[in-house]
């Protein structure tokens, strides 16, 4: 794992070293190891990497790594599981390897199609499809004068792109850019306030974009040849009769076959591996498979002390339990809930995006634990929710039965009444979340599972000069088209699933999760998102994720045999920081400096008395606006 940065003017176009060196520094904390830049003045490139030494610890896993005539140059972020399959199957080609790396087996794969005249899109697919893990990374090719950029199919690993008149410039972090003479983008910023993160390429900046996950782009010249997809979920290949009949002991034996082998393969490294534990179903089910690997594998887990204000079930309990259970090591980071909120500015500068959800800190907290311990490659569960279902979402979906039936004037009266829930008690707030969108209909409606505030309302926060510039694309535009583009006869609950793996998952949680871990060069792992096992996900029936009440079936009967019954059938909890409190309380001054008339007016993006009226309502809990 590491940070990675580069540029491309086309030739004649010179160098920027002093950029280069400076995105090197603001991502030193990705890779404390190890560091190294590759340029080329005539040609204009230039590329540079920070390294976490997880495979190959000696020199010989140092980057830029390049090929022996030294025409070819990558930088290389993630883990390839299966390298060591490839390399010796490159081995039997004639291949020969100086070191143990991973990357070195990425370069000679793409020496082999070189060879072989085959570099164009479909031969990048094809290679790209080779590689089982996660990655982002830059590779230089001097013959083809072309630079590709390339990101694992669910964007574990991120890759930024700053766009110039002439110019292309890449980093993992938005930090590595320079700040100045970028562009507010009004419409991200939208989509930030709607959803509480950015679905779709956008960021804070017009010039800076995300390279989408299973997406790959050449660059010629400093300008963008060609962007193209290698990866697509496996529902876009599915049509109604290709779904394999399945029986409940077939999905439970698959379901195992899968998490185990995944498992196993992503243990893999030179370094110790742990996991994070919170006594969940999905960090659990790793560890249970993961110890059968290393019975002493370190776990990490968290102690929030006052931060549960709202009923939720504690997780450290169950944690414990678990690691009884099982007899693995649990290392406890214990945090105050007033230092979280200090934290949250911090936070905030380190994600390089305004994602509202106070849960990275969580993350950030005990991946600093691991690294105090030696760890540097920790296991973690996400992507369970996203494969099986979990979410309250997924059972208020199948929940629409009893009431979507009625007609549209009914409907309109259910959202009505939603309006008028005290949103300060957790049930009715749930409940009035359940009707807001209850008048929509089709993939709108699945959209709107996503949202945490409306148009209509986020529109009277704007001020007239925001609201003008702002395009007739709505916050929803990404999801919609992506919706548009999946088979029509596939179920409801599966349309909402492949759209919190392509755009919640990714743009949200796997987000977060890459940034604070990396802020303290902790690697996270995330054996759920293995594609054979997301592609066997995709194959098992409706009635075995969500069944009835029960979310995530047919994993809870999975691990029966592994993991006690009452943390597998524990209520689910997310991150329960207390952040309705904190508005109130800690975040107080913090949000009334920030919020401030004279701050809004130099802005120039919100109506001073529409955000004042708002942060009264919320503290009546007329409304429910803290994040």
């Amino acid at each position: 794992m590491c940070g990675i940065a580069g540029y491309s003017l086309g030739r004649g176009g010179g160098s920027d070293s002093i950029w280069l060196d400076n995105a090197l520094n603001a991502l030193s904390h990705r890779g404390p190891d190890d560091n190294g830049v590759f340029e080329d003045g005539e040609e204009g490139i230039g590329i540079a990497h920070t390294r976490l030494s997880i495979l190959d610890l000696s020199h010989l896993g140092h980057q830029p790594m390049l090929s022996d005539d030294g025409r070819v140059a990558l930088v290389f972020n993630g883990e390839i599981y299966n390298f060591r399959e490839l390399r010796v199957e490159l081995e039997a080609r004639g291949h020969c390897f100086r070191s143990d790396s991973d990357t070195e087996v990425v370069l000679e794969l793409y020496l082999s199609y070189k060879k072989k005249g085959a570099t164009d899109s479909s031969a990048i697919r094809a290679l790209l499809r080779r590689l089982q893990g996660i990655f982002a990374f830059a590779l230089w090719d001097g013959d083809y004068k072309s630079l590709l950029l390339a990101r694992d199919a669910f964007g574990v690993k991120p890759l930024y792109i700053q766009h110039g008149e002439k110019s292309l410039r890449f980093a993992s972090e938005i930090g590595a850019f320079h700040s100045a003479g970028l562009t507010l983008d009004k419409d991200a910023l939208e989509r930030y306030l709607t959803y509480l993160w950015c679905p779709g390429a956008g960021t804070p900046a017009v010039e800076i974009r995300k390279l989408g996950p299973g997406e790959a782009m050449r660059i010629v010249e400093g300008f963008v040849h060609e962007q193209f997809t290698w990866y697509r979920l496996p529902l876009f290949s599915r049509t109604a009769s290709k779904k394999i009949p399945m029986s409940e002991g077939q999905a439970i034996r698959g379901v195992e076959s899968h998490l185990r082998q995944s498992v196993k393969q992503q243990m893999v490294a030179d370094v110790p591996v742990g996991a994070f534990l919170s006594g969940g179903l999905d960090s659990s089910s790793l560890v249970a498979f993961a110890r059968e690997e290393n019975p002493n594998i370190h776990c990490f887990t968290i102690e929030a002390e006052g931060l549960n204000t709202e009923g939720e079930t504690e997780d450290l309990p169950y944690a414990r339990r678990v690691a009884k259970h099982l007899n693995v090591p649990l290392e406890v980071v214990r945090i105050e809930a007033s230092r979280m909120a200090d934290d949250l500015p911090g936070m905030v500068a380190q994600l390089g995006e305004p994602l509202a959800d106070p849960a990275p800190l969580n993350v950030l907290y005990i991946s600093r634990l691991a690294r105090e311990h030696g760890i540097k490659v920790l296991l973690s569960g996400a992507g369970g929710d996203d494969l099986f279902t979990g979410y309250r979402r997924h059972r208020a979906l199948m929940g629409e039965a009893l009431w979507s039936w009625l007609p549209q004037p009914a409907r309109a009266g259910l959202e009505q009444i939603s309006r008028r829930l005290n949103k300060r008690h957790p049930f009715q707030r749930r409940l009035a979340k359940l009707f807001s969108g209850a008048t929509l209909d089709g993939d709108t409606k699945l959209v709107h599972y996503l949202r945490w505030a409306d148009r209509r309302d986020l529109q009277q926060l704007y001020t007239p000069d925001f609201r003008f510039a702002l395009s007739n694309d709505c916050s929803q535009d990404p999801m919609i088209e992506f919706l548009s583009c999946l088979p029509k006869k596939i179920t409801r609950l599966e349309r909402l699933l492949a759209l919190e793996q392509r755009f919640f998952l990714t743009d949200h949680n796997l987000n977060y999760t890459d940034k604070m871990s990396m802020a303290v060069g902790v690697e996270v792992r995330v054996p759920f998102l293995d594609l054979k096992l997301v592609d066997f996900a995709a194959q098992i029936p409706d009635n075995f994720k969500q069944r009835g009440r029960e979310g995530k079936w047919v994993l809870k009967k999975t691990m029966e045999p592994y993991l006690p019954h009452d943390v597998i059938y524990r209520p689910k909890t997310g991150f329960g920081a207390p952040l309705r409190h904190w508005m109130q309380h800690d975040l107080k001054v913090l949000t009334g400096d920030l919020l401030s008339e004279k701050a809004l007016k130099r802005r120039g993006l919100f109506d001073p008395k529409a955000v004042h009226r708002m942060i009264s309502d919320n503290l009546s809990g007329r409304i429910d606006a803290s994040y």
